[in-house]
């Protein structure tokens, strides 16, 4: 049922807002002429001094009307001008609300605050909401827009209809086009109903969504209204689920890539040189923890530090790994059960001494600037900045460690030492250096892995036990040892995972990825890309 008070309230905003419509009709000086109206007892006067000061049109009007609907303009004993009064210590500091004046300090019992009725608080938010619209900042047209499509009347369509023909920023435009198009849905006649469906057919706004489903909850609806608002309505939730459908689809990409980052390390340490690594995840736990080392070096300098984290934490964890390899690995070459022992014992001693040295809690790693936020492709659909960049992070990682490979010298020698070890030490390649550097490479790329999941979780000594399974998978299900089996591996699985979320939960989800994996792998032992000559017969 409509509230009792609802004509008394529709009538004194469609009463403030005709006044707005009388732009130029005051004579000048009408601010200051109606400004000690408000300051009468009578209501009725007081509403005569709130339509005189929107019929001036001026943006100075905006703070006094701000501030009377606030409680913030008061007289002073003995004085009948109106002032503005904000806390200022003990007492209030007073300003004039018109030139904004500074008229010094007063105590709080010497003023007293300007009452208002409901109907004028009405009233005024109405008005200001109109005045708004003619605002030179966009950002309060578009919120005196919002305003008004809460609660739309005739006369507010008017004013909005008479803003659109001048607005020149096409953001707000399209928030009057949709805000008069809401408003002929609820207080329309069936005509502009019916041209306000067709007007809000496919539209991605929220609001348009939830006044369609509103209208239809009325009685007494023209057929071809109904007809017409279930079939906006219909249209509207398909286009809705194919944006959701593209968000689950951007976010499983965004998942694959922080995938391919965690397991392209793995792919070189396990796939080339076939050491099960279960420190993986601690040398990404390196890189996230230089990369909090490197912000809480840079103070003020948030928006470059990732730049310097980056190598910073490539070169840290490659050491770590280097040193890995020439005091543990070395002597276990050929027995994977040993280094699978041995690399897990090194990952309780990494996590503790993450513990001692920083910190036994979860640290926070900043965004910068340029990586907050969302891209917005439409009403429906935004691309956060941080999965975005890390995406195409990845794939210059991928990229970078490609070209290593099959355009260096050490990318030769690592074939050659895969492919058939003692042939390449008869050709003259130092083995135990390949091995060191090799190892080193895969613990620094795990390093930068880190970097990227500082920027999307929180930091801290047991973050890299959450990757190493998925990132043992990824290489197994793309082949061991192939770096496009591990990018496509990564991908695949990042998607699907995030395909199931919806409607199988995120534990369920991955259970059933896992099970997908040991079925594959029962039909295809090495992979989707198995690796081909010497190096697979090993």
């Amino acid at each position: 049922m409509p509230s009792r008070h609802c004509p008394i309230r529709c009538a004194a905003v469609v009463l403030a807002i005709l006044s707005l419509l009388w732009l130029g009709a005051a004579a000048a000086g009408t601010l200051e002429e109606a400004l000690p109206g408000l300051a009468d007892r009578a209501l009725p006067v007081k509403q005569q001094a709130v339509e005189a000061i929107v019929a001036a049109g001026e943006v100075r009007a905006l703070p006094i009307l701000e501030g009377l609907l606030a409680g913030d303009l008061y007289t002073r004993e003995g004085d009948p001008a109106v002032v503005l009064a904000h806390p200022a210590g003990s007492g209030v500091r007073l300003t004039h609300p018109i030139t904004g004046a500074d008229l010094g300090e007063a105590d709080r019992a010497s003023i007293k605050k300007i009452t208002l009725s409901n109907a004028l608080r009405t009233s005024l938010r109405g008005a200001i909401a109109a005045l708004s619209l003619g605002s030179p900042d966009s950002a309060v047209r578009l919120r005196s827009a919002r305003a008004l499509m809460q609660d739309p009347n005739p006369v507010a369509v008017a004013a909005l209809r008479a803003r659109l023909g001048q607005e020149p920023d096409v953001r707000v435009r399209e928030t009057l086009d949709l805000a008069i198009a809401v408003a002929d849905l609820q207080v329309g006649t069936t005509d502009s109903q019916r041209a306000a469906i067709a007007h809000l057919n496919g539209s991605l706004f929220p609001e348009a969504r939830n006044a369609l489903a509103t209208l239809l909850t009325k009685e007494g609806l023209a057929p071809s209204v109904a007809s017409g608002a279930r079939a906006a309505l219909a249209g509207i939730d398909q286009r809705v689920a194919w944006n959701a459908r593209a968000e689950t689809l951007f976010f499983g990409l965004s998942l694959g890539s922080v995938l391919v980052l965690a397991a392209i390390g793995l792919a070189i340490t396990f796939g080339v040189m076939g050491v099960i690594n279960m420190a993986h995840g601690e040398l990404m736990m390196i890189g996230a923890y230089t990369t909090y080392l490197v912000q809480q070096a840079m103070p003020g300098l948030l928006d470059y530090s990732l730049f310097v984290a980056i190598p910073a934490a490539f070169i840290v964890a490659g050491l770590f790994g280097v040193a890995i390899e020439r005091t543990v690995i070395r002597f276990l070459y050929g027995r994977p059960l040993e280094t699978l022992l041995a690399t897990f014992g090194i990952s309780l001693i990494l996590q503790q001494l993450a513990r001692t040295t920083i910190s036994a809690q979860n640290v926070t790693v900043e965004n910068p600037s340029w990586m907050s936020g969302s891209w917005q492709l439409n009403p429906g659909l935004a691309l956060t900045f941080n999965r975005l960049y890390i995406l195409v992070f990845a794939m210059l990682v991928f990229l970078a460690l490609l070209l290593i490979l099959k355009r260096t010298a050490l990318g030769l020698q690592v074939r050659a030492v895969s492919q058939n070890r003692a042939m390449a030490r008869a050709m003259g390649v130092r083995s135990a250096r390949v091995d060191a550097l090799t190892f080193g490479l895969g613990a620094g790329i795990a390093g930068v892995a880190g970097v990227a999941l500082s920027q999307l979780t929180n930091v801290g000594p047991n973050m890299g036990q959450a990757y190493i399974i998925d990132s043992f998978m990824v290489v197994v299900f793309g082949g061991v040892g192939n770096l496009w089996g591990t990018l496509i591996g990564g991908t695949v699985l990042g998607v699907a995972n995030k395909f199931m979320e919806p409607w199988a939960g995120a534990v369920l989800a991955k259970i059933l990825v896992l099970v997908f994996i040991i079925a594959f792998i029962q039909k295809r032992p090495r992979g989707l890309f198995p690796q081909r000559g010497r190096a697979a017969e090993g």
